[in-house]
């Protein structure tokens, strides 16, 4: 018998419960188990251990007491040389990447939520049985765990070599849609839960395929020869299609992802033409993104998440590196599989320049502090967030432009600094320092300054003299009312609902705040250009004509209060082109 044995079942579909249980051959006198309190690449402490319930200990048929020690760990007094055996439910509810869901339609859920730690046996082999859904005949599961004797719908036993595999392989449960391809020698599966019946899965699998051998020949080369060998036998693409919903989360071998499912690929007639839309590009986006994450983080990882601590947050800063160079690799990545043309890029691009300019946080924090900070900030965002802290993400995918456009006026790229790093780190632990040292030595030189710069201040980036000097025109684009008057808004029903006030603002110095609704308006600094009422601010610059000056009639608290605001002159941000005269190579190369 295995040293650790789990065997989830799908209990009640209605009320959302799995049933687990945990067979240990051989525990300590005093054997503790945790559950974690959150999920490796969700930097948020969600306690997972708040939809556990009925836990209980069993030697034979002994009922062995338990002790909880804190709001995840619990100790059991145990017979030496006896096996235990706990059992225990989970609610299963969220309908995200990140914890479990069960109902009548579907079954997803990641170890972190439903596998308690065995403390002290985290390195030895780990079974997973996944028990057949009753009732469920169509039912069929997928993991990216190592079956070990399974039926043909994928239930049965699966094997892990440690807690830490057995945690970063989620499954999938339900009557799904499935296909597979071959990227580089690698079998890929791709699965997908809740799709329209005009889902075009054949386009999906081929610009999925494309995507795949793009970067498996990014990390390794050309060739059966060619650099090193993937970290992976095999990959578990894991889709939910919903009515609105949209991330997704690596693992070291799959990843689970969430779409609105009119962003799936749609046949559009009986002669099979495919319908591609924005949405669609965003996914493809998407999984570029998490498909990369199988090498720059699941493998080459920050020095601090060497070993993961599930029972509290894990700090580092170099997220803007490892979520960021991701971001900028997963769109430029879809450029040079030939899923997007240049001139689409450089629009993707243009939004990620955008968003950042448009955050005045950006002056608040460092790109390395809103690492550091993720626990806190970036996954606990609310009408504060633009002003106080800036996206690793998009900041970070900044950076990494600026430095490979900085290194190809050395005649380096960044491609080279990564796969840099692969060999120097040998797919692990990395520090900054890594960085610098790579930089320094492709180029001869030190990037110290740059690196200050760019990731230890608040200054903005060279992204004007960079983008020009590689051929990328910047022309004036005319800014939205919401970006004039520094607000960010719901408009829906005919209401406008503030839900954010930017830092330094004309909005913010009229006193206009989250929260409110604003009702209408009196045109002119007295009301001389009459009332109206206000459903959308698009319609602000009918109703004020030649007008800057207007009181804002808002709603806050039940109360109507009259806020006197100036409207700025056309304010502008940037519209990226590309120049006749660019040279060769980025992004196409």
């Amino acid at each position: 018998m295995t040293a650790l044995h789990y065997t989830v079942e799908a209990a009640d579909l209605h009320a959302h419960l799995f049933r687990v249980s945990l067979s240990i051959a051989q525990p300590a006198a005093l054997q503790t188990v945790s559950l974690p309190v959150w999920i490796p690449g969700s930097y948020l402490v969600r306690e997972f251990a708040k939809n556990l319930q009925h836990l209980s200990a069993k030697q034979g048929r002994r009922q062995v007491a338990l002790t909880q020690r804190d709001k995840c760990t619990w100790d059991i007094a145990c017979q030496p040389a006896q096996p235990l055996v706990l059992s225990y439910e989970v609610y299963a509810f969220d309908n995200s990447v990140r914890t479990a869901w069960l109902d009548n339609q579907r079954g997803f859920f990641n170890g972190t939520s439903l596998c308690l730690r065995v403390h002290g046996q985290e390195e030895l082999p780990h079974q997973l049985q996944l028990q057949a859904v009753q009732g469920q005949p169509d039912w069929q599961a997928a993991t990216g765990l190592q079956a070990v004797k399974t039926d043909k719908k994928g239930f049965g036993l699966y094997q892990a070599t440690h807690y830490d595999e057995l945690v970063d392989c989620p499954v999938e449960l339900g009557a799904f849609w499935s296909g597979s391809f071959v990227a580089c020698g690698i079998p890929h599966r791709f699965v997908v839960a809740g799709a329209l019946p005009s889902f075009d899965g054949d386009r999906l699998l081929a610009d999925t395929q494309k995507i795949c051998e793009a970067e498996i020949r990014f990390w390794h080369g050309k060739g059966p020869q060619a650099g090193t060998k993937a970290p992976h036998k095999n990959y578990l693409f894991m889709l939910n299609a919903v009515h609105d919903g949209y991330g997704g989360l690596e693992h070291r071998n799959s990843t689970a992802l969430i779409c609105n499912r009119a962003d799936l690929p749609r046949i559009t007639s009986q002669h099979g033409s495919a319908h591609t839309s924005e949405g669609y590009t965003t996914l493809l986006g998407l999984i570029s993104h998490e498909y990369f994450h199988t090498w720059n983080v699941k493998q080459l990882r920050p020095d601090a998440l060497a070993r993961y601590d599930y029972a509290q947050e894990n700090y580092t800063q170099l997220l803007w590196f490892f979520e960021g160079f991701t971001s900028y690799y997963d769109d430029l990545l879809l450029r040079r599989a030939g899923l997007i043309n240049d001139a689409a890029y450089i629009k993707l691009l243009g939004k990620a320049i955008a968003q950042v300019q448009q955050t005045p946080g950006r002056h608040v924090q460092t790109v390395a502090q809103a690492s550091f900070d993720a626990w806190v900030k970036y996954y606990r965002q609310d009408e504060n967030t633009p002003n106080a802290t800036v996206s690793y993400y998009t900041k970070g995918s900044l950076v990494a432009l600026c430095l490979d456009l900085s290194l190809r006026q050395e005649n380096q790229t960044l491609d080279n600094v990564m796969r840099g790093l692969w060999k120097r780190c040998k797919a692990g632990p990395m520090r900054e320092q890594d960085l610098l040292d790579e930089l320094q030595a492709l180029t001869g030189r030190s990037w110290h300054s740059e690196i200050k710069s760019w990731v230890h201040s608040t200054q903005d980036l060279p992204l004007r003299e960079l983008l020009t000097a590689h051929g990328v025109s910047i022309d004036v684009e005319i800014a939205t009312m919401p970006q004039r008057l520094g607000l960010r808004v719901s408009e829906t029903g005919g209401s406008v609902q503030i839900k954010g006030v930017l830092r330094g603002s004309a909005a913010e110095a009229a006193g206009l705040a989250a929260g409110d609704e604003w009702l209408g308006l009196d045109v002119g600094a007295k009301g001389q250009g009459g009332s109206w009422r206000l459903s959308k601010l698009d319609d602000l610059p009918a109703l004020l004509g030649k007008e800057h000056r207007l009181v804002a009639l808002v709603s806050r608290d039940k109360r109507l209060l009259r806020l006197p605001l100036k409207v700025p002159e056309q304010a502008s941000g940037w519209k990226l082109g590309l120049s006749a005269d660019r040279k060769a190579g980025w992004p196409a190369a």
